[in-house]
């Protein structure tokens, strides 16, 4: 599983959920104990509220924080929260509103390659904890201290997620090569079939039908000169053996000539793929009770598959894609990708859509391509 994924999975778990809520709640406890009046407040009560509902509403923001995906609108809502933060840390000094400028300047860098904006809020954020705290104590090395730790968290983040993209591409390396260590295996293990299947062919094949056309002649000549029943017998039998030897030997060529032909875990394969190559999500379910599928339904389900994948690719790098496969009547295919947008037609011309299609009216099935509200489906249907 690549850092990505671990992250999304990490993240979205309620776990993880529950963490980024923090900041939050830190902020409704330290209001609630400003309202009792016992700490000092450098603004009213009044700004003190405000600041604190900001700040709450503005944590919503760091829920929108994914992996490997720009921030978008969360990006805003995360300098909002920076900024209304630091000014409750200034406000309520004997707080833990110290916490919000760290928690702040590592969501802006940990998730994602950072821009203009997420600096933007790295700075507000050392800004915002080391001018409080000197007003606060009167000690620049303890405004200084602060800012540095506040910078030295913002590189450890920083440096852990170039470590994680690090090793998400070794791990990508690591399973092209896997992949091409097993496709060199498999094109070595058909080569060596196709050369044992042309020495059965021409060896022992062509000797049992010459031993089994000798044994015929022999048989005729026994009969010719009279012979006794019981050698006549001998060499039909030992004919028969030969012809059924020659029947077995010939259908062990074929069977070592034919061609592998894709399951359903070829199928799960090329998600799999696609998920590591692209960094996106990718799902495979199977729906239904699992059965055996003739050759080319197999090679059908598998090359529409690949095919879909690909425009995906092409047409919406990274967009999450989910493939369904259901045992039903007929057997249904459906390869989902989500773009957020509907997007428009495919444009004429190409191939691809074609080529699946006559694929899918070589099995007498149907296939349909087009824009959803959110992204693009293909949905092939194939007689049970």
């Amino acid at each position: 599983m690549s850092w990505t994924l671990a992250g999304q999975v990490r993240d979205s778990s309620v776990p993880g959920l529950l963490l980024r809520a923090v900041p939050g709640v830190i902020t409704i406890i330290s209001v609630v104990v400003a309202a009792r009046g016992k700490d000092e407040q450098r603004l009213p009560f009044w700004a003190v509220v405000v600041l604190g509902v900001i700040v709450v509403v503005s944590n919503v923001s760091l829920f929108g924080l994914k992996y490997g995906e720009p921030p978008g609108p969360a990006g805003y809502g995360m300098l909002v929260f920076t900024a209304a933060g630091c000014l409750l840390w200034y406000a309520l000094p004997a707080s833990a509103m110290i916490v919000i400028p760290y928690w702040a300047s590592r969501g802006a860098v940990r998730y994602f390659r950072p821009g203009r904006l997420e600096w933007a809020v790295v700075a507000v954020s050392i800004v915002g904890v080391s001018v409080p705290l000197y007003i606060t104590t009167r000690s620049a090395p303890g405004a200084f201290g602060a800012a540095f730790g506040l910078v030295a968290l913002t590189l450890a983040a920083v440096n852990r997620r170039s470590r994680e993209q690090q090793l998400e591409e070794l791990e990508v390396s690591l399973a092209r090569k896997q992949a091409a260590i097993e496709e060199h295996g498999r094109a070595a293990a058909l080569a060596e079939r196709a050369r044992i299947a042309r020495d059965m062919h021409d060896v022992l094949a062509h000797s049992l039908a010459g031993l089994s056309l000798s044994l015929q002649g022999a048989r005729l000549m026994l009969v010719r000169d009279g012979a006794s029943p019981e050698a006549i017998e001998q060499v039909t039998r030992a004919q028969g053996l030969a012809a059924e030897g020659l029947t077995e030997a010939r259908r062990a060529v074929a069977a070592l000539r034919e061609d592998a032909v894709p399951d359903v875990r070829a199928l799960g394969d090329l998600v799999t793929a696609y998920r590591l190559e692209s960094g996106a999500e990718a799902s495979f379910e199977v729906e239904g009770a699992e059965r055996e599928l003739p050759a080319e339904v197999m090679s059908t389900l598998y090359r529409t598959v690949q095919e879909a994948l690909v425009n995906t690719r092409k047409h919406a790098p990274r967009a999450p894609v989910q493939v369904r496969l259901s045992y039903g009547d007929p057997i249904r295919l459906v390869v989902d990708d989500t773009q957020d947008k509907r997007p428009e037609r495919a444009a004429p011309g190409g191939y691809g859509l074609l080529g699946m299609r006559e694929r899918a009216d070589l099995v007498g099935g149907s296939l349909e391509a087009g824009p959803t509200s959110t992204g693009w489906r293909v949905e092939l249907k194939v007689p049970a």
